[in-house]
């Protein structure tokens, strides 16, 4: 899981950033990108992409990753610039936004996927990083935790959809809650299921 890494650091690059997203594919709430530096040679156990992990694992994990971090930024791009840009431009906004708030800058990025965000910084794209790379299984477990907290605030203030249960994602609960209420002010109106309905 740190091959790549090892490889940035053998062309001389010491701060390595990974990044991916969280949410590109739900039907409400925000896309959030989170971008890590780990030190180097880290290890964390047990840390993969936070799809294969559970809910407490990832939280735990989210803990140790924030206190050994040499620094954790996090970007979000709401359901209304979502519709505007698309969800691809917006997770890239995400992404290069999260870059943003890193210090110290790192000076090379592996980015989750097949496209990367706009910044002046070189970069990798790693098509299913979040499984090969240590710093954007990091990166995938802070961003899917941040946005897991998000969508349960939401939940307080539209009760009706579940939000807490299934974080905005196209689950039959979620489906019947939108044919029953009809979409929120957080929901993606663009998106197929919502614009079907």
């Amino acid at each position: 899981m740190y091959a790549f890494e090892r490889a940035c650091l053998q062309m001389g690059y010491k701060r390595i950033a990974g990044i991916d997203e969280a949410g590109r594919g739900a039907l409400a709430g925000p896309v959030v990108a989170a971008a890590v530096i780990l030190p180097v040679d880290c290890e964390i156990d047990g840390l993969k992409d936070s799809k294969q992990l559970t809910p407490k694992q990832r939280s735990l994990l989210a803990n140790e990753i924030q206190s050994v971090a040499i620094s954790v930024g996090v970007g979000s791009v709401d359901n209304r610039l979502i519709e505007e840009l698309n969800i691809l431009q917006a997770a890239l906004r995400a992404m290069a936004e999260a870059v943003q708030q890193l210090t110290p800058k790192p000076d090379y990025l592996l980015v989750d996927g097949s496209k990367l965000p706009k910044t002046n910084i070189p970069a990798q794209a790693i098509p299913k990083g979040d499984n090969l790379s240590l710093s954007i299984a990091a990166a995938s477990v802070i961003a899917k935790t941040t946005r897991d907290r998000l969508m349960i605030e939401f939940h307080q203030t539209y009760p009706n959809y579940g939000f807490a249960q299934h974080k905005g994602y196209p689950t039959a609960q979620h489906r019947q809650a939108i044919a029953q209420f009809g979409a929120s002010a957080i929901h993606r109106n663009t998106f197929k299921l919502l614009s079907d309905s």
